[in-house]
């Protein structure tokens, strides 16, 4: 009776004996990815030397920033990459791959956007898919608590400067009712000059008289 297998790339064989060994897939690293390349032309490239599979490249700090933000006008736009990962279903196709085009120029076509751009491609050996995905979660992990961070900082400040709004306010509202100044200088008593003292110390005796001849004129 023949058995038929499905492959982990989607084809069908055939085996009328013993099950197929599931071929091992093997994934190449793209350290650098060339301005205007895509998911889509990486497939077209490397799919000459092989069956691709899944394909992810990392969009840089500020195609992610851009990408938050709601968009006010349709605009063809370059998008960014800084690095790939890119998944061959024959890890002996992966090797040949990194092996044969690492440091080779991505096109020999002098009018191609990729005439001057080489590949740094690196295999990964022991590396699965899995391993991508759980670094990228991490990332998201990460880069999602940075952002809350920043909102509830955003927020403390924006609180603590409509405190002082507030503040200010009301105490213009009671500059307003109260005068200008609420603040009164408190009185100092200043020292007395030399001058000063010797002039009190001069009226002093005509004083004690005057008192004197008053009372003697009082009591007789």
């Amino acid at each position: 009776v023949e058995m038929e297998k499905m492959k982990s790339g989607g084809t069908i064989e055939s085996d009328s004996t013993t099950k197929t060994k599931k071929r091992k897939r093997g994934i190449v690293y793209l350290s650098n990815i060339a301005k205007y390349m895509t998911i889509t032309k990486i497939r077209e490239l490397f799919s000459v030397y092989g069956k691709v599979g899944r394909i992810y490249l990392q969009l840089a700090e500020n195609e992610m920033e851009r990408g938050s933000k709601p968009k006010k006008r349709k605009k063809m736009c370059v998008k960014l990459f800084t690095e790939g990962w890119v998944e061959f279903e024959s890890k002996k196709v992966a090797k040949y791959v990194a092996s044969t085009l690492n440091n080779a120029q991505i096109s020999t076509r002098k009018k191609s956007k990729f005439y001057d751009v080489i590949w740094n491609i690196k295999y990964l050996p022991r590396f699965k898919w899995i391993h991508l995905s759980e670094r990228l979660a991490y990332e998201r992990a990460v880069r999602k608590q940075r952002l809350r961070t920043e909102i509830e900082q955003a927020k403390r400040e924006a609180s603590f400067f409509s405190q002082n709004v507030d503040r200010s306010r009301t105490l213009r509202k009671k500059q307003s009712q109260y005068g200008n100044s609420l603040f009164i200088p408190p009185m100092i008593k200043q020292r007395d000059t030399d001058a000063e003292i010797r002039s009190r110390k001069e009226s002093e005796p005509t004083t004690t008289k005057d008192r004197t001849v008053f009372l003697k004129s009082l009591f007789g």
